[in-house]
């Protein structure tokens, strides 16, 4: 497998959404396999909040050899957003013009701004056609948003548990964890470790977002009717916190919720219903029975507003993770959606139960 880790360099003015500039970025990213002579086996991944570019890593069970993207037969580009902490631009990053670390400083995102940045690096890489842009959760905001800034550009849209505007009960989600950041009193000071504790506290408020009360009760429950204290759901918490500390930093968590929370594709187009209209790729959107955090209501609701789009439900105890854990189901979904061109008919895919 043809694997290569790049670094692409802005070095111009960079205007956000807000009215705020930075001075230059940079992306991380990651290409798999070989562009074909015809340039048109492009398929660009965006990741979800704390993903990085290696799609292989979290995304495994689609990306890779003997998977449906296998980069013997595509080319894949994966790249960390802007404001990550994966290689690209973030807080953590060195102002080039105070020579220290942006820290909170770093200005808000929106959506837009990390798209804009991604598509100034589809446009360093003379891609002009992409045969399928695909991401999920966050990362899914971002495709559908991008889909419609250029709607020339991608051929088909693959929006996997995902909204067109971040609801009321997501954004309640995110500021509940960004209100545990806020406690952690180092969160006021400037070093590379500000809120980590309240960092872990946040990522367990997460966890009850993106599991579902069937997958607790699957891996968590207690055996025997003895204990009284220090359950495993309590651990499996701390532990997920932990996890996430190590590898993460308050300051990015902050800067890609608020990002999230800005998701409104119909802000400045006389909104979601309209700004539908635009969308020209060919869509499959898909959601997961028991999501909590993007219900299914959310992608049924695109798939209605988009005429000849598919849609897909996967079946799966993870709720909102099961976009990550069900592979098979979405290999499937994705194959019947790509064959359903050859007969030229929207369809709706859902896993069947015995």
């Amino acid at each position: 497998m043809s694997t290569q880790q790049h670094t692409f360099h802005y070095q111009q003015e960079f205007k956000l959404e807000s009215g705020f500039s930075l001075p230059g970025f940079q992306l991380a990213y990651t290409t798999y396999g070989q562009l074909n002579l015809q340039r048109n086996n492009v398929v660009w991944v965006c990741h979800a909040l704390t993903g990085n570019a290696e799609v292989t890593d979290w995304w495994g069970g689609l990306f890779g050899e003997g998977k449906l993207y296998d980069p013997e037969e595509w080319f894949i580009v994966c790249a960390n957003m802007l404001g990550g902490c994966y290689g690209s631009t973030g807080p953590l990053s060195i102002n080039p013009n105070t020579l220290k670390p942006y820290f909170h400083s770093f200005p808000q995102l929106t959506n837009r701004d990390i798209i804009g940045a991604f598509d100034l690096l589809r446009q360093e890489l003379e891609l002009e056609q992409v045969h399928t842009l695909i991401g999920g959760s966050l990362g899914g905001q971002q495709a559908l948003e991008w889909a419609l800034q250029k709607p020339d550009v991608f051929a088909r849209l693959v929006h996997v548990a995902s909204n067109a505007r971040h609801s009321a009960w997501g954004i309640a989600f995110n500021e509940s964890q960004r209100m545990a950041i806020r406690q952690d009193p180092t969160w006021a000071s400037n070093s590379e470790t500000a809120g980590r504790e309240g960092l872990k506290t946040a990522r367990s408020i997460a966890m009850l977002s993106y599991r579902h009360y069937i997958s607790y009760n699957l891996s968590q429950q207690e055996p025997g009717n003895s204990i009284t204290d220090n359950y495993r759901a309590s651990s499996y918490q701390v532990y997920q916190g932990d996890k996430l500390a190590k590898r993460f930093n308050a300051y990015t968590y902050w800067l890609l919720t608020k990002a999230m929370d800005s998701h409104n594709i119909g802000r400045g187009r006389g909104g979601v219903e309209k700004a539908l209209l635009h969308l020209k790729a060919k869509a499959l959107f898909v959601g997961v029975n028991t999501d909590l955090l993007f219900p299914v209501e959310e992608q049924q609701f695109l798939n209605q507003q988009v005429p000849g789009s598919a849609f897909a439900l996967l079946h799966s105890n993870y709720g909102h993770d099961g976009f990550l854990v069900e592979t098979e189901q979405l290999t499937e979904a994705i194959r019947k959606f790509y064959k359903s061109e050859t007969v030229n008919q929207p369809y709706y895919y859902e896993k069947q139960t015995v």
